[in-house]
């Protein structure tokens, strides 16, 4: 049986940024771009939370909320330098360390450098050494896989430790409302509610062509995830599936000229960074978000994979016909490569 532990900074950027500047503690902090603009919350602490806070909302609407709203400009390079230390500490427990994001990582733990046979114990002393290195709290999930590790690390924020052992798991899973599966958000939370399914064990007994109808593809990984099984493995070097650039703009694109050069530059952008990384992918797919929020994305795949900015940019540029830029304002732009290979394998 394996030990698989989730790792989850909490309220990670406003965590380092509360860190760096006591004026910030006990308050509520949102790291993110101006409400002036078209800026949006990057990531809010627990006290900004509570008054409905969200990251990925716009700033402005933060503001609405919470009148109170200390914003902070994001530091980059500084999360990246914490997000080395952790990583830097898991990886000193076990070479099966996957991270997710610069926040949140899986460590697999069923053999680990420290000889530590409990699993609830090396999340202690992860949670202590990544304490005591950054002054910044993690929660821990402790599971005998990745799915239920991962629902663990969230059930007792901030600073939490959940241990789900093996002759827990079935306790654990009938009282999971379907919300918490894996690949569940607010649309497919809707359609199980409206069969009856509330619970993750409802899905067991539910007619899985039915349930196929409803969710398609979905339904079997569902069902699967209904008895706790989560087969995925702990990757520790996942190779890149795709790249991109994009960016929002503070006032609407309304020029086509404008438009296309924008998107020439973020298209050449993803193009420097395939060249770096000595990589070519085969898929170029623009994104266009118009003002009024509606986004649509327009893709073509080429004969052969490749880096070439001059290409890239170039179908970018063609794929930008068959919008309806220049016709409507934009609001965001995006380029990206996908179906990646390395330059050797050409």
């Amino acid at each position: 049986m394996r030990k698989i532990v989730h790792l989850d900074m909490d309220a990670f950027y406003a965590s380092v940024e509360a860190r760096d500047d006591p004026r910030l503690r006990g308050r509520p902090v949102a790291v993110g771009g101006s409400p002036e603009g078209r800026g949006v919350v990057a990531a809010a602490s627990y006290e900004a939370r509570a008054f409905g806070v969200r990251s990925a909302m716009p700033m402005a609407r933060a503001l609405r909320l919470c009148p109170g709203l200390v914003i902070v400009r994001p530091d980059f390079a500084k999360y990246h330098e914490v997000s080395s230390q952790v990583m830097a500490i898991l990886r000193s427990c076990s070479d099966l360390v996957e991270p997710l994001s610069l926040d949140e990582a899986y460590v697999d733990v069923t053999e680990n450098r420290w000889g530590t046979a409990y699993g609830s114990l090396v999340a202690k002393e992860l949670k202590r050494r990544i304490f005591e290195e950054t002054r910044c709290t993690v929660s821990a999930g402790v599971a005998p896989n990745k799915f239920l590790a991962k629902i663990a690390s969230g059930w007792r924020k901030p600073d939490g430790l959940t241990v789900i052992s093996p002759d827990r798991v079935e306790e654990f899973l009938q009282a999971l409302p379907v919300d918490a599966l894996w690949g569940v958000g607010p649309v497919t939370a809707k359609k199980l509610h409206a069969l009856g399914l509330k619970r993750v064990v409802d899905i067991r007994q539910f007619d899985i062509e039915e349930l196929r109808l409803h969710v398609g593809s979905l339904a079997d990984w569902l069902r699967q995830l209904s008895y706790g099984d989560d087969p995925r493995p702990v990757v520790a070097h996942r190779a890149a599936k795709s790249a991109s650039s994009e960016t929002t703009y503070a006032q609407d694109l309304q020029d086509l000229d404008t438009i296309r050069t924008e998107l020439a530059r973020l298209a050449r952008e993803t193009a420097e960074w395939l060249e770096k990384k000595q990589l070519a992918g085969r898929t170029v797919t623009i994104k266009v978000r118009y003002a009024d929020f509606t986004t649509v994305t327009r893709s073509h795949t080429l004969s052969r994979p490749t880096c070439d900015a001059d290409v890239i940019s170039s179908w970018a540029a063609e794929l930008l016909h068959r919008t309806q830029a220049g016709r409507r304002p934009v609001r965001l732009l995006g380029a990206r490569v996908n179906g990646l290979v390395e330059h050797s394998a050409l």
